[in-house]
């Protein structure tokens, strides 16, 4: 008599073992094969290009475009999150994270909603940065773009014991390659701009002409963008309805200087605004719609003009990652000898912690970024070797005056007078 077939909760989900007694009284296990919606079939990991599951936790991960700003945020942002960049004083160099995100979703094939009140979508989608690519990666690119059929190739020949087998779904070439490098003095190809699906919301295209006149048109722009974004997840499956009749895919929203009085707040006027609770209400409403969705989110945002600063804590409160940039444009630490060979300081403020009451915190602290010609970079925040005999004792004060400013590891260094404990 055979024995009935088992299959655990922890086996795989391509198939279930299922003990089989022979005619010579031992037992062989066989594979079951599992056929293409066939009951008992466990939950598969989805397989979309430019994302990777995360070590930690498991969650689907994707690339901000800039690969050590994913190693600082645990391997990538989190699908279903939202990114907050602080903007730097004179809005110089988050324009290139914002920019990064975008390539980094036209690159692997994934759909943009782009939202501003400044610049057109279109414009800037423009001047975002081309791909720097190897031979593999132009042919994976060509892939992504461009999808091929496994029986399109009809020369192929493969075995015959292999040809009844079930076909395992398989996912893009490029699925396989997390992160891209871009750069920054040439423009991506008008090609992949071509191939590419986005959407665009211009803030004054989106508001009439008759509620531009009323009290109420201030708070307008944040309920149609939300209308929007609501519209563009449930019309285009990325709240994961209609699973088997179209591909998974990836929305990158990209949402540009929002809280500015482009966008009819005056968070950044008055410190006792009547509207405070506006901005508050709109990420509270947002980040509902991207945890049931296949979707992430950036958000650029002017935090060091708003007036209340209990209101930019509500803000990061509000948002899962916040890196914050402070430029060394105008300020003293531009003729600083210490940061001679950066442009500026980024802030890891807030790692999100999945599944958790607390956030993390990133256990790096000293990184400054600096804009060369043809790349972005983050590093680690060094003091240079000028601890040497040849160096003059004013200079080594000053570098000690300045250390000052970092942490107490840095600080100790620069000084020379003090022993590290151990």
């Amino acid at each position: 008599m055979a024995a009935a077939a088992t299959c655990g909760a922890g086996v795989l989900s391509s198939g279930c073992v299922s003990p089989a007694a022979g005619q010579s009284g031992t037992t062989s296990f066989q594979r079951r094969s599992k056929a293409s919606g066939a009951d008992g079939g466990g939950p598969r990991l989805l397989s979309i290009a430019g994302t990777r599951p995360s070590v930690r936790n498991g969650q689907l991960l994707v690339s901000t475009g800039l690969p050590a700003l994913d190693q600082l945020l645990g391997g990538g942002l989190a699908v279903g999150t939202v990114l907050l960049i602080e903007e730097d004083k004179y809005n110089t160099y988050s324009p290139l994270l914002f920019k990064y995100f975008l390539a980094e979703g036209i690159v692997n094939g994934h759909t943009l909603l782009v939202a501003s009140a400044k610049e057109k979508p279109a414009d800037i989608l423009q001047e975002l940065p081309a791909p720097q690519l190897d031979d593999n990666g132009k042919k994976e690119l060509d892939d992504a773009h461009n999808p091929q059929t496994p029986d399109a190739d009809v020369n192929m020949k493969i075995a015959w014991r292999y040809q009844f087998l079930p076909k395992m779904q398989i996912g893009p070439v490029s699925s396989s390659r997390f992160g891209h490098y871009y750069d920054v003095s040439k423009r991506i190809s008008q090609e992949l701009l071509g191939s590419s699906k986005w959407h665009g919301f211009f803030l004054p295209e989106h508001i009439t002409s008759e509620l531009k006149g009323e009290s109420c048109s201030l708070s307008r722009g944040y309920v149609n963008l939300l209308q929007f974004i609501q519209n563009v997840i449930y019309t285009e499956g990325f709240d994961g309805s209609n699973p088997q009749k179209k591909q998974k895919n990836i929305l990158r929203i990209g949402i540009q200087n929002l809280g500015s009085p482009l966008w009819g707040d005056d968070i950044c006027c008055t410190e006792n605004c009547d509207n405070s609770l506006w901005l508050t209400k709109f990420l509270y409403v947002l980040r509902g719609l991207l945890r049931t969705s296949l979707s992430a989110c950036i958000i650029t945002m002017p935090t060091h003009l708003i007036q209340n600063r209990a209101i930019t804590t509500r803000v990061r409160n509000l948002s899962d990652t916040v890196v914050g940039l402070e430029s060394f444009i105008g300020s003293e630490s531009e003729t600083n000898p210490l940061y001679k060979d950066y442009h500026g300081l980024i802030h890891i403020r807030k790692i999100p912690r999945l599944n958790n009451l607390t956030c993390d915190e990133s256990d790096v602290k000293d990184l400054a970024f600096k804009l060369k010609r043809k790349l972005f970079t983050i590093e680690r925040l060094h003091l240079p070797p000028d601890l040497s005999d040849t160096v003059s004792r004013s200079s080594k004060q000053d570098l000690a005056d300045s250390a000052k400013l970092l942490g107490p590891g840095c600080g100790m260094m620069a000084g020379g007078k003090k022993h590290l404990d151990f």
